[in-house]
C-alpha cells in the first residue's frame, strides 16, 4: 500500500474512534480491541421470506436490493455523505425465530465494495419460512445493530413484507422498543394482489397498517411497492433517501410515531385476529 494512502487509512481509523468515543462516552475499548469504525448509516435490511412469498417472488425482492447495491445513484449517495461510507446487513424473516443473516454487517465505502456486497448477496441460497412475525425480526433488528464493529448516529431498520403481524411479538410494542434504542424503522409494504397459496386473506389496508403499527423514530417513512413486479424501483427509491437522510415528497406519507401517545387509531392486532380466525373458521 502506498505510503500516502497508509497514512489516510490510519488517520480515518483515528478520526473513527474518537468520534465513537464522542458520540458514545460509555463505551470504552479494551487493549488491542479494534475500535468501531464510524460511518453514516447503519442500515439493516429486513426481507419477508414467510410463505406468501413464493420461490419466483424471493428471487424478483433478492433481485431488487442486488440491483439497488450495484445502482450508480445509490452508491454516489453513499460516497457523498459526511465519512463517505455505511455499514449494510441484510436479513431475511418469517414467523418465529426465522430472522436469518444473509449478508453480514459489512462496510460499503467504494463502488467496489458496494458490488461486492450486491454478489454475495445474490449468491446467498434462499431459506422460506411460515408466518409473518415482524414483531420478532424488530426485536431481532434492534439487537444486531447493537453490533460494536461500525458506528453510526442514524440507525435504520428498512423493512419490507406482504403482510401483517400475525405472530410472535406484538408489532406495536417492538417498534417502540427499537424506537426507543434511537432506531428509525422504514417500510416497505408489497400489495400483492395475487391469492395466498394457503387460501390466507390479504389485508386491503396494508399500506396503512405499516404505516400505523410498524414505521417510527425520526423521519420514518413507507413507500409502497404495488406488485412484486415494481419492487426493485420502490427499493432504490427507498435506499436513496435512506442513505441521504431524507424524507419523500408528494404522496407518500410519513409519519411520526409518538411514544407514549396511546392514541392507536389502527388495530394493530388484527393480523393475529386474522390467523386465528382462519384456523378456526372449519370448527363450528
Amino acid at each position: 500500500m502506498p505510503l500516502a494512502r497508509s497514512i489516510g487509512v490510519l488517520r480515518n481509523s483515528a478520526i473513527s474512534a474518537l468520534a465513537a468515543l464522542f458520540l458514545y462516552p460509555e463505551i470504552s475499548f479494551a487493549q488491542n480491541q479494534i475500535p468501531p469504525q464510524l460511518v453514516d448509516l447503519k442500515l439493516l435490511l429486513a426481507v419477508d421470506v414467510s410463505g406468501s412469498i413464493d420461490f419466483w417472488e424471493a428471487n424478483l425482492q433478492r433481485d431488487g436490493y442486488v440491483q439497488a447495491l450495484k445502482d450508480e445513484t445509490v452508491i454516489n449517495t453513499i460516497l457523498s455523505g459526511q465519512t463517505g461510507r455505511i455499514a449494510l446487513s441484510y436479513v431475511e424473516w418469517a414467523g418465529g425465530s426465522h430472522q436469518r443473516v444473509v449478508v453480514d454487517w459489512s462496510l460499503i465505502d467504494s463502488r467496489e465494495a458496494a458490488h461486492a456486497v450486491a454478489n454475495r448477496l445474490a449468491e446467498r441460497p434462499h431459506m422460506a419460512g411460515r408466518r409473518t412475525s415482524i414483531g420478532n425480526m424488530l426485536n431481532y433488528g434492534t439487537n444486531w445493530l447493537q453490533d460494536t464493529r461500525f458506528f453510526a448516529e442514524r440507525q435504520v431498520i428498512d423493512i419490507s413484507g406482504d403482510g401483517p403481524n400475525n405472530t410472535g411479538a406484538k408489532v406495536d410494542e417492538a417498534r417502540d422498543r427499537a424506537i426507543a434504542h434511537g432506531i428509525t424503522i422504514n417500510a416497505l409494504p408489497i400489495l400483492n394482489e395475487r391469492p395466498s397459496p394457503y387460501g390466507f386473506p390479504k389485508l386491503v389496508d396494508l399500506d396503512v397498517y405499516y404505516e400505523e403499527c410498524v414505521i417510527g423514530g425520526s423521519g420514518a417513512f413507507v413507500i409502497v411497492a404495488k406488485g412484486i413486479r415494481s419492487f426493485a424501483a420502490a427499493v432504490r427509491r427507498k435506499m436513496i433517501l435512506e442513505v441521504a437522510g431524507l424524507t419523500p415528497e408528494g404522496p407518500v406519507r410519513v409519519v411520526p410515531v409518538q411514544m407514549g401517545s396511546g392514541a392507536k387509531p389502527y388495530q394493530c392486532d388484527i393480523g393475529e385476529q386474522q390467523l386465528h380466525e382462519f384456523l378456526n373458521r372449519g370448527e363450528d
